[in-house]
């Protein structure tokens, strides 16, 4: 069977949403291990290496690829860890490893020189001068591109900087932060996302029950959000909370909306982007079967000449982070 033109990638926090990516049609999986060296690390969720190793089996064996994201910036002192994360994905088999930082792909590029480096959203690439020098240094094949960028960026972009690979997010949550460059949750619970692997830590998230049934979020020790009894009350971030402020109150920083670049499809595959990724290592199997599986008839679609992307809008709106979409992803900059 012919490859795609344009590679679905898809996430898997668990050998369950795994299997159900690989169902759906997926053409690669994105995981990581259980600790510090990738950005969704929570409690339940990610591979040990064993687990690592036989989920690069069954998904070799359904002729797809895994990718393996170590994507945080070792801290000081604490580097063998993030070595130790490359030797492991290079042993498991992994198609790929997604580094963020400097001197991990100087580490990879290395000690294992037959191991493919992609470059992670988290190190915030965006120009043809960043992005060749990473490919001439360390032997970069593919660069995720950050979410900030528009259509006509990541055109430009992906055709400034070929032979090297571009690939974008087309679903998922959005953040108002330049990628790999977030102080909020570290400044509020002493853990960050970008060297801790962890936006909004478990433990520091509290929901407290009010005499009038409101609900109230905290992180740690500030109130994030307030709910009235009965509506949904979303996973408390600082970026995505509610505060008051000049006798209003609102998201300051950024609403809880989704992206969803679906109605660009034809345009990115135009482009000549190589891969079209599903954020959501966080969410679980259904998510991603029905994320997945739309994602996938419509990208099939696009490629055969058809397009159905207000069917693709209407089926996957309760996937949408509050409910809702970007209005167009890639069409404006969210800077």
């Amino acid at each position: 069977m012919t490859a795609p033109s344009l590679a679905l990638v898809c996430p898997a926090g668990t050998p369950a949403a795994l299997d159900a990516a690989v169902e759906a049609g997926a053409d690669a999986v994105y995981c990581g291990f259980a600790d510090a060296t990738n950005a969704r690390n929570f409690p339940g969720l990610n591979f040990s290496p064993v687990e690592m190793r036989a989920a690069v089996t069954r998904t070799h064996r359904a002729g797809r690829s895994l990718y393996i994201a170590i994507n945080t910036f070792p801290r000081a002192g604490e580097e063998a860890t993030w070595h130790r994360a490359v030797g492991n994905a290079a042993e498991a088999g992994a198609d790929a490893v997604i580094l963020a930082d400097l001197g991990l792909l100087a580490y990879a590029q290395a000690m294992h020189p037959s191991l493919r480096l992609h470059l992670s959203v988290q190190a915030a690439a965006s120009t043809p001068e960043a992005i060749r020098y990473l490919a001439q240094a360390f032997g970069v094949q593919r660069v995720v591109l950050p979410r900030v960028l528009t259509l006509a960026e990541v055109t430009e972009l992906t055709a400034a900087v070929a032979p090297v690979e571009t690939e974008v997010f087309a679903f998922g949550g959005m953040c108002v932060m330049a990628e790999g460059r977030c102080q909020l949750s570290s400044y509020v619970t002493g853990q960050s996302p970008n060297t801790h692997g962890v936006c909004s830590p478990a433990g520091a998230v509290q929901f407290r029950r009010e005499p009038g049934g409101d609900v109230t979020a905290r992180l740690g020790s500030v109130t994030i959000d307030r709910h009235s009894a009965g509506s949904p009350a979303g996973y408390p971030t600082l970026c995505k909370g509610r505060f008051r402020a000049n006798a209003t109150t609102g998201y300051l920083f950024e609403e809880p909306t989704s992206l969803n670049a679906a109605d660009h499809i034809p345009g990115l595959i135009k482009a000549g982007v190589r891969a079209l990724k599903i954020e959501g290592r966080q969410r679980g199997r259904a998510y991603v079967a029905r994320v997945v599986g739309e994602f996938r008839r419509v990208i099939d679609g696009a490629v055969a000449g058809g397009f159905t992307v207000p069917d693709l809008a209407r089926g996957l709106a309760s996937e949408m982070e509050g409910g809702r979409a970007t209005a167009g992803a890639y069409d404006r900059r969210w800077r």
